[in-house]
């Protein structure tokens, strides 16, 4: 019988995790996961970096059950939360609850670099 393990302690260097592009995600709009499902077998968190090329995005979206928040770390870009435009620059951050269609594209010269942190780490169901 297959057991579920709970979360488990992780310190890492960030230079050891691959940097993915998932689903949704195009022209160069990679993230690493740093903390969650698949780097701590935590469900109740979702910790990624994301580094996007300029022009790369992610497409328009929304969660039933999660919670969002992005900071921004380096180099602009436009968020847009339903149907409003947000330009975004270092150290400006957003918490978008669930319902909000949201996207954010990289629309400087530079990479958009930004912390994402998501609760619970699936959008499937609430973790009680």
């Amino acid at each position: 019988m297959n057991q579920k393990q709970g979360p488990r302690l992780l310190l890492e260097k960030m230079a050891h995790l691959p940097w993915k592009e998932y689903p949704g995600h195009f022209g160069g709009a990679l993230s690493k996961e740093l903390a969650g499902p698949d780097t701590t077998g935590s469900s109740r968190v979702d910790f990624r970096i994301s580094r996007y090329a300029p022009m790369a995005s992610v497409q328009e979206h929304v969660h039933k059950v999660q919670e969002q928040i992005y900071y921004v770390l380096e180099g602009e870009g436009v968020l847009t939360l339903d149907d409003q435009r947000h330009l975004m620059h270092p150290h400006d951050y957003v918490f978008v609850p669930p319902g909000v269609r949201h996207s954010f594209t990289n629309t400087g010269t530079a990479g958009l670099v930004f912390l994402v942190i998501t609760t619970p780490a699936s959008d499937e169901e609430e973790v009680l």
